[in-house]
């Protein structure tokens, strides 16, 4: 689940473990659009970093 919003002006994505609308947490995973370039230009190291036991 995600929802997109403002912060400061600034367009921001916040994701969302929880499928339920109503129990979202009060602190999601947030970012903005300069961290999102960041998360793709790096994507397959997160992935392997995920991936690890």
């Amino acid at each position: 689940m995600h929802e997109f919003s403002e912060f400061k002006g600034n367009k921001m994505l916040s994701l969302f473990r929880e499928k339920d609308e109503e129990d979202k947490p009060k602190w999601p995973f947030a970012f903005g659009k300069n961290k999102a370039k960041l998360i793709v230009e790096n994507l397959d190291i997160i992935k392997q970093f995920a991936e690890e036991e």
